[in-house]
């Protein structure tokens, strides 16, 4: 997390949210869903899935909400995961990065035990 500006992180998760988002991913969010015009009645489904370099890698994307799913709110972007999903990411917090080094969306996970070099995958 070095180069991560801890002030853009939304990590109070007390309103009941798994997965907590910075000001930059919902800026990001904001501009994918209007570029891609995504309807409104879709929501931002975070979860993960089996493999990647570390056994389980992250998915982002928007979705249908359907009766497994945990549903909240954050700025604007309503979110859903999966209940069966929340185990692995209790307490992360998703970012938008547009540099030099790297580009896209970064998870930082607490409950990861170890994580691949490209991010995208860990095992818990």
């Amino acid at each position: 997390m070095s180069d991560i500006n801890i002030a853009e992180h939304l990590t109070d998760n007390q309103n009941g949210e798994i997965v907590g988002l910075t000001a930059r991913a919902i800026r990001q969010i904001g501009k994918i869903r209007e570029e891609e015009k995504i309807p409104d009645n879709n929501y931002l489904r975070i979860g993960v899935k089996g493999g990647g370099c570390s056994g389980m890698s992250y998915t982002l994307g928007f979705d249908h909400k359907t009766e497994h799913d945990l549903e909240y709110a954050i700025g604007d972007v309503k979110v859903i995961v999966d209940k069966r999903h929340a185990l692995y990411l209790e307490g992360t917090s998703v970012d938008f990065k547009d540099g030099l080094d790297a580009r896209g969306f970064i998870f930082m996970n607490p409950v990861a035990t170890s994580t691949c070099g490209c991010g995208s995958s860990f095992s818990a």
